[in-house]
């Protein structure tokens, strides 16, 4: 089991092994987190890198991602545990038709460990190989306002309580990440239980150094063009500005064209692995597209 970084500048470096690029300020609340064993909570646009950095802390750390992806409507069931009901029906079926088993050693084998189908958070309490796990609660504001009450009690005891059981408790907890896209506004109490930081649009500098650790086949010209384009996209009035996970995929079809430079026609064919609603692909294509390229390569000459 690999140890926790003892700096920020060591987290950052970390990080960086597994070709994540951010700034001190989210290295320093992601070595923070670690230290001090609290939950990290991010939040930020959709494609920024909140769920990379979850899988980098475990990659880096040789422990278990566990996922929780939550959604509308889930409850406990789908997130700790539920019992193996068609397993149950066979053994007690089997039970029935052979008269071998009591009902009192019936009840203690149907609600075993052997019928107990673990969810994401009761596998995180669970000793793991390796050391206590990464749990990653992936987009925490797109369940319901019970669910956050819920995940603010395990997160505050780490411990969840089976009744058929009893209580399992963490011998030590999780890594915990949650991340949020701000579809809703989540409850204050819950935040209060984490450290908490806003993943915005890196800056141009980063977003190179992101794409250029990520794509490293893409050509200097082309990985700078794609930037600034993508920077020059997200100061339009779009539905949904391409992320970095979009300027990521961009860059690799680009590559797969054999592109080496952006030109208006090659930028209008792949506009769809970087734009993800029709009203914005409509908006940009045709002259506006060699608009924002010929911003995007005045921005660059600016630079230089």
């Amino acid at each position: 089991m690999k140890t926790i970084p003892s700096s920020i500048d060591e987290t950052l470096a970390l990080l960086g092994r597994q070709n994540y690029v951010c700034g001190r300020d989210l290295g320093t609340v992601a070595y923070l987190s670690l230290k001090l064993g609290k939950p990290l909570f991010l939040e930020g646009e959709a494609g920024v890198g909140k769920t990379e950095i979850a899988k980098a802390i475990a990659a880096a750390l040789g422990r278990r991602l566990i996922r929780l992806q939550c959604y509308e409507g889930l409850d406990v069931a789908s997130a700790i545990y539920e019992w193996n009901f068609a397993g149950q029906m066979v053994a007690i079926r089997t039970a029935e038709a052979t008269g071998s088993a009591d009902r009192d050693a019936l009840q203690d084998e149907l609600f075993s460990d052997a019928y107990l189908i673990r969810r994401p958070l009761l596998e995180a309490l669970e000793p793991q190989d390796g050391g206590p796990p990464v749990l990653l609660i992936d987009e925490v504001d797109r369940t319901d306002e019970p669910f956050e009450a819920f995940l603010l009690e395990t997160l505050s005891d780490f411990q969840v309580t089976i009744p058929e059981i009893g209580t399992i408790k963490a011998s030590e907890p999780p890594i915990v990440i949650l991340t949020s896209n701000r579809t809703r506004e989540v409850h204050d109490a819950l935040k209060r239980r984490c450290l908490y930081h806003w993943v915005d649009y890196p800056d141009f500098e980063r977003e190179i150094e992101i794409l250029r650790k990520r794509v490293p086949e893409a050509t200097d010209r082309l990985s700078s063009e794609i930037v600034a384009f993508v920077h020059s996209l997200r100061g339009q009035d779009l539905f949904k500005s391409p992320g970095v996970a979009e300027s990521i995929d961009w860059a690799r079809c680009l590559v797969a064209l054999d592109a080496v430079a952006l030109s208006p026609e090659l930028i209008t064919d792949t506009l769809g692995a970087l734009l993800k609603y029709q009203d914005d692909i409509a908006r940009i294509a045709g002259a506006e597209t060699t608009r924002l390229l010929d911003e995007a390569r005045r921005s660059l000459l600016d630079a230089e």
